[in-house]
């Protein structure tokens, strides 16, 4: 990780942005390279915000969604489209070329659907939402042609739903960065499902099932090719599995632990309080993992087969739990986002522009900015899972 993993150690915070109102920042993506250069933030007052990726300055704001976000993510092929999921049984696609617009596109299929997670395929072509669970039954993974054009407000049609492979919330949805056609999903029914789109129907299309033991929080994309899975849990553990195993007698399994936060303990002793997530550094090929405490401390880990290391922690930004971030491999740069209210910019040397000293938000604000998100941390135990297959060994 020699030279990224210098860059990590040497971030300093080079902006910070405060909204007017409180509210919680639960998802942040990045306009594709080469384009003017946006932020989009979910919040948990159900708007999503753009930001300058530079300065953070706010470009503008979209409103429209009447339920909890579980996420936002620009197109590729088409980068000025940006896709945001809520729980009102919605995915909108937003034109960041007129700020404060209406959405161009609606997303929706059975009114009793609720999202609590949504991906777009690498080809923009394919657009897939998992559900709650319905009636204590039954969870569905939608998906929609996401060229096809909406008039009326209306929703696009619904090429198909898969509703065996998960019997709680799908928590989770993440097409593969280079393969239209893959596709992973998670749920806090504790299993990781794969599937190959291209291969025909639900049971055809599934490739593997991995369980987790505990309700998944977040799953990524690593790995040379991408062809590992990284998963953590609700309850901070961490499981890495390679799908390059499938076709062998070799167990999926790279690296495990029920309970990730004593792994890679910081320099000063204090340890971790929860996991935020993962990101494939694809410049150094590398896999990293994002922890913090919650006083707003950060520690950013490199994870493989021996597990958790510590590179860098990260002090003086935010006052309490962070809930997303990325890696700007382009711009040198990572970003936070948190319970705090603030979006923080790091750069190495970075020197924050901001006048003021930080102020600690009071526990009252605190509870007025909370989150109704369905993302937001459950423990429900584990169900065992009535969907009967073959499985590959973990």
């Amino acid at each position: 990780m020699e030279g990224v993993e210098e860059k990590l150690r040497g971030l300093s915070i080079a902006r910070r942005a405060r909204p007017e109102e409180p509210t919680y920042l639960l998802d942040v993506s990045l306009q594709p390279a080469g384009q003017s250069g946006l932020l989009a933030v979910s919040c948990s007052d159900f708007t999503v915000r753009l930001h300058n990726k530079d300065t953070l300055s706010l470009v503008g704001e979209y409103r429209g969604h009447g339920g909890a976000l579980c996420g936002v993510t620009f197109a590729r092929t088409s980068p000025d489209l940006l896709y945001s999921g809520s729980a009102d049984g919605t995915v909108r696609a937003w034109d960041v070329r007129r700020p404060g617009t209406e959405a161009v596109q609606v997303f929706k299929s059975d009114p009793s659907h609720h999202y609590c997670s949504f991906d777009l395929s690498c080809s923009d072509a394919l657009l897939c939402a998992g559900t709650e669970q319905l009636d204590e039954e039954d969870s569905f993974l939608v998906f929609w042609d996401a060229r096809k054009t909406v008039t009326g407000g209306g929703g696009g049609g619904v090429l198909g739903v898969y509703s065996e492979s998960h019997s709680d919330d799908i928590t989770q949805v993440r097409f593969h960065p280079r393969d239209k056609d893959r596709l992973a999903s998670g749920s806090t029914d504790g299993l990781v499902n794969v599937f190959d789109l291209s291969l025909g129907g639900e049971e055809e299309a599934l490739r593997a099932t991995c369980n987790s033991g505990s309700s998944v929080g977040s799953v990524r994309w690593c790995g040379t090719d991408y062809s590992r899975l990284l998963c953590l849990s609700h309850d901070e553990g961490l499981h890495l599995w390679d799908l390059g195993q499938l076709d062998t007698d070799e167990p999926l399994t790279v690296f495990s632990a029920p309970d990730a936060r004593g792994l890679a303990p910081p320099a000063d002793g204090g340890g971790l309080d929860y996991l935020v997530g993962g990101s494939w550094l694809e410049e150094a090929q590398r896999l990293l993992v994002v922890g913090g405490r919650s006083d707003g401390e950060l520690h950013l880990m490199e994870c493989d087969e021996e597990g958790l290391r510590l590179l860098r922690t990260l002090q003086g930004g935010h006052a309490s739990t962070v809930r997303c971030f990325l890696w700007d491999g382009a711009g040198e740069a990572l970003v936070t986002g948190g319970e705090d209210a603030q979006l923080l910019l790091w750069k190495p040397g970075g020197e924050e522009l901001t006048s003021g000293k930080r102020e600690e938000l009071t526990s009252g604000k605190r509870e007025a900015m909370k989150s109704a998100s369905a993302l937001k941390l459950k423990s429900r135990p584990h169900k065992k899972h009535g969907y009967q297959r073959d499985k590959k060994a973990l």
